[in-house]
């Protein structure tokens, strides 16, 4: 008894604990998902923005550079010396400019650096595009052009266009091995004489290909230091179509050796992301699969100097750290979860131990009592006012006073019996009559026993009440605040925080039940007209724990189609007690049948009938006539109260109950309820309640 009360108020007080500190996981990662992830990818798309603005402003730096070489006096000077109209140039005057040009393009970093005259720009199909569009002023634009073009301009660009092609995972395997087209960026300037004319042109530029100065200044303007978290790398790569042939991502996430050449140039981008910015040019900012991890990425597709898709630019950090940290935050709340569940389940445990104690003992007095030993509760060490003292010292008394009237009653009926005796032997004619008062007298005698008995219980079972109904309403009061508190969030755990109410509110009901055996005047229960089958339906859900623990087979057959009057509570405790009582009647496995027919008299429908019937050891001919009397049971955790109980229910209904057993094969309990209840309001407390041999009709099967 004390442990299943201690574990059900330890269960009772963690329960909002444990559904608070739950929701409160659900809802941080919950925000973790969602918010971070945004932020995330809030801060790829920023990221991705810098990375297409730093490309542009590289195209803007290489024409302030040209436009800086072609105002500088060294320029002028032997740019002068040129005669414009000659269609043949002073050599000497081309090789000074070559030579001037030659070493602007190494101290300015471009990959090409060439004067061209008009002729020679209006042959070439890629610069006479360029030309339509300069209207005498610089222009600049990506181009991708094949190596022969590559070689024309300048023989080193071929060799660095060069970039052999490695298969990547996540892609489509490329038909061929290895990439010879170069994507430029390319700038085209007008170079005016002294009138005006227009007849030189100054080409420059760079070319993407195996460069990594660009890329490695997005990312260091990018990802600095502090901007990521340890170990995450932040990556920029710009690609020629699919393929990447200027990046920072490395080939080995973490190399044993410090690699120079620990670079993803070569590899090709997944299929998805492919389809997504090449084919249909949209945006991508999500998460993709970055040759060998995920990374959170953004992609942009390029754009030549024709508006063609050529390429895209990329810009993105490794998941991994991420989800590291955000792993780690989680088993942390967890951990904290699991130390405040075990401090309040021991600090919960502690006092429920100090306040069952003394129950405990209580509950061995009441067993001894009941076993017919004379014992009492004495001093429980608490103070004098506290509810379990005081229960105690009014139980004593009520046990003294219950063995005074016993003593005075077993003196009364000796006494009697003497008498008897005496007037028998003068009196042989009124032998029979004084049979008949001996067997009364007998009756009465056990009939105050019992009153006595339930008088004294019902006291005590009111002040338990007492004391179980203050948790009660506290439970039940947290519960409301708690639906109060959560608001919207309480739709998540509504249904559980129902159920606690729901059950709380049949604690009530029990309670109520029993108080009606000490202040039965004020317990008179209302009766409604039910149907029978949802009430079985919810006596079988409630009963289920125990038929579960039994390995017992429940057989339904619910067939009554009537209603009847009856109250719902007490009818479910009636039906849980034979219910419960069956499958502990049960060994080993076996069982139950639950029946459900209308009652029909001289073919007119009466009521309903129940049936509960057990493969169990059956019942005794000589305990079976006494399973209704009060305190009798054969269990030895049982109290001899819920046949009585149960009989005491179905009597103040108006209602019949019939048993027949067999041992070793089972039992069968025959409730009958007719549709409209024949109650009784003027029946004593403890009427319908049968003692000794005196109770309704029962059948016997040998």
């Amino acid at each position: 008894m004390q442990s299943k009360i201690r574990y059900r108020i330890l269960f009772l007080t963690l329960l909002p604990i444990i559904l608070t500190l739950v929701s409160l996981v659900f809802i941080t990662i919950y925000w973790n998902v969602i918010y971070t992830g945004k932020q995330l990818f809030m801060k790829v798309k920023a990221d991705l923005v810098v990375a297409d603005n730093t490309l542009s402003q590289v195209q803007q730096h290489q024409q302030d550079q040209l436009s800086t070489i072609s105002g500088s006096w060294g320029f002028q000077h032997a740019f002068q010396l040129l005669n414009h109209k000659d269609p043949k140039p002073d050599s000497a005057a081309i090789n000074a400019l070559n030579i001037l040009l030659a070493q602007k393009q190494q101290a300015l970093g471009l990959d090409f650096l060439r004067l061209i005259s008009v002729a020679d720009a209006a042959a070439d199909p890629d610069l006479r595009l360029m030309l339509h569009q300069t209207q005498q002023q610089a222009i600049s634009g990506l181009m991708v052009l094949p190596k022969t073009q590559l070689a024309r301009i300048s023989s080193s660009l071929a060799d660095k266009a060069f970039i052999k092609l490695v298969p990547t995972r996540h892609a489509t395997t490329p038909e061929q091995t290895s990439e010879t087209r170069g994507l430029l960026s390319r700038t085209l300037m007008p170079v005016a004489d002294l009138s005006g004319n227009v007849f030189w042109y100054l080409d420059g530029g760079i070319i993407f290909n195996g460069n990594t100065t660009i890329v490695d200044h997005i990312r260091d303007l990018v990802y600095d230091k502090g901007t990521l978290p340890e170990r995450s790398i932040g990556t920029v790569t710009i690609f020629l179509d699919n393929i990447r042939i200027s990046t920072n991502v490395p080939l080995e996430q973490f190399p044993s050796k410090q690699e120079k050449n620990n670079r993803a140039i070569g590899t090709l981008v997944s299929d998805e992301v492919g389809q997504q910015v090449l084919i249909e040019g949209e945006t991508w900012i999500n998460r993709a699969f970055v040759f060998n991890d995920w990374y959170i990425s953004g992609y942009s597709p390029l754009y030549d100097i024709r508006g063609k898709r050529v390429g895209m630019v990329y810009a993105g950090f490794s998941e991994a750290p991420f989800l590291h940290n955000y792993l780690l935050n989680i088993i942390e709340l967890g951990t904290i979860l699991v130390i405040v569940l075990f401090l309040s389940g021991f600090l919960v445990y502690r006092g429920a131990n100090s306040l069952l104690q003394p129950i405990e003992y209580i509950h061995q007095v009441v067993t001894a009592v009941q076993a017919g030993r004379n014992v009492r509760i004495g001093n429980l060490g608490l103070n004098k006012d506290n509810e379990l003292a005081n229960l105690a010292e009014q139980f004593d008394r009520m046990l003294d006073q219950l063995q005074r009237r016993n003593a005075q009653i077993q003196a009364a009926a000796e006494q009697l019996e003497i008498k008897v005796e005496q007037r028998t032997r003068s009196l042989q004619d009124k032998t029979e009559e004084l049979e008949r008062n001996v067997a009364l007298l007998h009756a009465t005698r056990q009939q105050l026993v019992t009153n006595e008995k339930l008088t004294a219980l019902g006291e005590l079972i009111a002040g338990i009440a007492h004391e179980i109904n203050n948790p009660t309403a506290v439970i039940l009061g947290n519960m409301e605040l708690l639906k109060y508190e959560l608001g919207d969030d309480a739709k998540a755990v509504e249904e559980e925080i129902d159920l606690v109410i729901q059950q709380v509110g049949r604690i009530t009901t029990i309670i109520r039940s029993l108080l009606q055996y000490s202040r039965p005047g004020e317990f008179n229960a209302p009766i409604e007209s039910q149907a029978i089958t949802p009430i079985v339906e919810e006596v079988l859900l409630l009963a289920r724990h125990s038929i579960e623990q039994q390995k017992v087979e429940l057989v339904k057959e619910l067939n009554a189609t009537g209603i009847v009057e009856v109250n719902r509570p007490q009818l479910l405790q009636v039906l849980i007690n034979l219910m419960v009582n069956a499958a502990h009647a049960i060994v080993d496995s076996g069982r139950i049948w639950v029946r459900t027919y209308d009652w029909v008299e001289d073919g007119h429908s009466v009521g309903v009938k129940i049936e509960i019937e057990d493969e169990g050891i059956g019942i005794s001919k000589e305990d079976l006539g006494r399973i209704f009397d009060p305190f009798y049971t054969t269990r030895k955790d049982g109290t001899g109260l819920g046949l009585s109980l149960s009989y005491g229910i179905i009597k103040r209904l108006g209602g019949t109950i019939e048993v027949k057993s067999t041992v070793d094969v089972g039992t069968v309990f025959t409730i009958g309820l007719y549709h409209k209840a024949k109650e009784d309001q003027q029946a004593g407390p403890y009427d319908g309640l049968q003692f000794g041999d005196n109770f309704m009709p029962i059948r016997i099967d040998k």
